[in-house]
């Protein structure tokens, strides 16, 4: 192959992950614009709305096994299909047919699409972009920080202009069509993901398994607390907003500005790391940000909610990228890596989860946001020991 048809082959795939990457959040992120609206209109409680955002984080850790099964047994181009497809008809039936047993059941039809789609396009940046997998994850990130943007600060504007949450929830179907036309085209390369090792809880047998070694143990502590921060402020902080006397639609941009600060950082913190790999440095500087950014939202200034939301895109856009490229420092062999990025990411999303619905039944509980706040300070400060517990990369200076 020459090296223009590998450059066209290479862009090819890069912007299929992309494209496929936008879709991986949108269903989940665009409730939390809706959150009130939702549990208003259904006579919910906070726990039982924070549901719709808990399950599908939780499925994507429990069910994050099926990727390797599901390769096996259809191959990679049907398997794709099959999500991106699922992924777009559970969103697109949310707008057609209302009520809180469907969007439940919905959340968690695409919480196991996502668990089945993210380790496969994790195996192919590792297969395809070996030597360049930070920046590719770059890419990856910035795709779902995109999808998250987008649903995030346009939802609200959906439902101001049309009056339908249905509505709201559902257009955000028509990203899956992006996907599907670049998987098209991709999949003529007739390009396969080679797994030779689950993306479940096993290593090799002459290897040891992450389960027993201690800094494993941290990696998953620190993904789950950075996934938990992340689906937490994204699902909470337009209630907040709301609850300190912004509008809906002020609220929903509030969270865009956050999301939009996000993407750009996907992209730029790992070539900063890659070019200066100095972790700790980087990951107290987003961690510093981070609990900046909370102090200011919770003063309930504006002015000051603004500015936070600006900050709080600094951990929001460094912390995914830089948790998964822990195993990738940390290890020698790729089955090692896959071993460790699976524990990882398993116990870390179920995590992630669950402490987004601990928030919302202490504030069901409590009706005082003091209580979010202190969760969310709480897990910054945990982070802060797990950085110098982790350290920096083995080969750093």
């Amino acid at each position: 192959m020459s090296t223009q048809l590998k450059k066209q082959r290479s862009i090819l795939i890069l912007f299929t992950i992309f494209a496929i990457s936008i879709n991986l959040r949108p269903a989940i992120t665009s409730i939390g614009p809706m959150l009130e609206t939702i549990r208003e209109q259904l006579s919910l409680t906070n726990v039982h709305v924070s549901l719709l955002t808990a399950i599908p984080v939780i499925c994507m850790g429990v069910f994050a096994t099926l990727a390797p099964i599901f390769n096996r047994q259809f191959g990679l181009k049907h398997t794709m299909y099959i999500m991106l497809i699922l992924i777009g008809a559970m969103t697109a039936l949310r707008g057609f047919v209302s009520g809180f047993p469907i969007l439940i059941g919905t959340a968690f039809i695409i919480g196991i699409c996502i668990a089945v789609i993210g380790p496969l396009l994790s195996a192919m940046i590792k297969q395809h972009f070996p030597d360049r997998a930070a920046s590719v994850i770059g890419v990856y990130s910035f795709g779902m920080g995109a999808g998250s943007a987008a649903s995030a600060g346009l939802t609200g504007l959906f439902y101001e202009v049309t009056g339908s949450y249905f509505f709201a929830l559902s257009i955000w179907a028509l990203l899956v069509i992006i996907g599907l036309a670049s998987w098209f085209f991709m999949i003529k390369e007739n390009l396969e993901v080679r797994q030779t090792v689950s993306v479940a809880v096993q290593v090799k047998e002459k290897g040891k398994s992450p389960w027993k070694t201690r800094k494993a143990w941290l990696f998953l502590l620190f993904f789950g607390l950075q996934s938990s921060l992340f689906f937490s402020i994204i699902t909470w902080l337009a209630p907040i907003a709301s609850n300190a006397g912004m509008t809906l639609l002020q609220a929903g941009t509030l969270l865009s500005v956050m999301t939009t600060v996000q993407i750009f950082l996907n992209i730029l913190l790992p070539l900063l790391m890659e070019k200066f790999p100095a972790r700790k440095f980087w990951i107290n500087v987003m961690l510093v940000s981070g609990l900046l950014a909370t102090i200011l939202f919770w003063t309930g200034f504006h002015p000051l909610m603004w500015v936070g939301a600006v900050i709080m895109g600094i951990p929001l856009g460094g912390l995914f990228p830089v948790a998964l490229l822990l195993p990738l420092d940390e290890t020698d062999t790729a089955d090692e890596t896959n071993s460790w990025t699976a524990m990882m990411q398993t116990g870390g999303f179920i995590m992630a989860g669950i402490v987004p619905l601990l928030i919302a039944f202490v504030f069901d509980w409590t009706s005082n946001h003091t209580y979010t706040f202190i969760i969310l300070t709480t897990m910054y400060l945990v982070m802060f020991a797990l950085t110098y517990m982790i350290g920096d990369k083995k080969e750093s200076i």
